[in-house]
């Protein structure tokens, strides 16, 4: 529309200029008119370029007539009849805080976020199919059924433990699935916050504790459990030994030993009296000191 406009007033002036040139008494006027005919030419021109920001694409749109093939980011040569709608394909987020039923039937409060961008190449369908508002209605509402069709499932315990992350994973894939056919790509659905009923939640805690002590107790008895185990080894150890040893003693053996003591002491420096023949027939030693 404004080019037509600028093209109009460049015209107007262009021919206000030629007809008044040549009259000595308008010159002046004939300047300023070719000089608005100067200005609009070039704001008409202007209007033959469009910059695309970056992180977006553009779609033109002449009379009702979507162009397939959309804008790159940075100059582009167009038609000036035509309207250029500029789509971000940013990473954008959008937050909600929802109630929720569980697979028990009670009520959850949840704080859940959904990252996702635009798909360029599906941008100008996208604009034709269902407008430059697609997050409300397509994504949104996508998003919040998909988020109460998933939490029935779970009960209110898994969404208050580590069953959260599997959560997050199957909202995800729902969610994927409901809206990449319509040019949406969803990156991540991160579960921010899960708010339970106080009594709900108090029961929760102590359970979890519970188990968590129970748990330890257990440790607790296997831990002694091994260590008799290890004493018991010990011992049956020990009695062996024991046997093999009374097996292995007769008095044949410990008068030979006893005649080796006998041997050595005889050898060393250490002032002692030594008589031979004992009751059990070993050496009598007497220290003198």
């Amino acid at each position: 529309m404004f080019f037509l406009i600028f093209v109009v007033v460049a015209v107007a002036a262009f021919v206000s200029w030629r007809s008044m040139r040549i009259n000595p008494n308008t010159a002046g006027s004939a300047n300023i008119s070719l000089m608005v005919a100067f200005g609009a030419a070039a704001a008409a021109l202007s209007n033959c370029f469009t910059v695309i920001p970056a992180g977006s694409v553009g779609v033109v749109d002449f009379f009702g007539t979507v162009s397939e093939n959309t804008l790159k980011s940075g100059i582009n040569f167009v038609n000036p009849l035509a309207r250029i709608v500029k789509m971000s394909i940013k990473t954008q987020e959008i937050k909600e805080v929802m109630d929720v039923p569980s697979k028990e039937g009670l009520t959850v409060q949840l704080e859940v976020s959904v990252l996702y961008h635009l798909n360029p190449e599906k941008a100008a369908d996208v604009y034709k199919t269902v407008g430059e508002e697609y997050e409300s209605i397509i994504l949104e509402p996508q998003f919040r059924s998909v988020t109460r069709g998933v939490t029935a499932s779970f009960e209110a315990k898994a969404l208050y433990t580590s069953e959260r992350e599997h959560l997050s994973q199957l909202l995800l894939s729902e969610i994927v699935k409901a809206t990449s056919e319509r040019g949406i790509t969803v990156e991540s659905a991160p579960l921010r916050r899960v708010t339970l009923p106080a009594g709900l939640s108090n029961s929760i805690e102590q359970k979890l504790q519970s188990e968590q002590e129970s748990q330890r107790m257990q440790f607790v008895l296997t831990k002694e459990k091994q260590e008799a185990d290890r004493k018991r080894i010990e011992a049956q150890g020990i009695s062996d030994f024991q046997k093999i040893v009374n097996q292995g003693l007769n008095s044949q053996l410990l008068q030979w030993k006893g005649i080796e003591a006998t041997e050595k002491l005889a050898n060393s420096p250490n002032t002692k009296v030594i008589i031979v023949g004992g009751k059990d027939g070993l050496p009598l030693i007497l220290d003198t000191k």
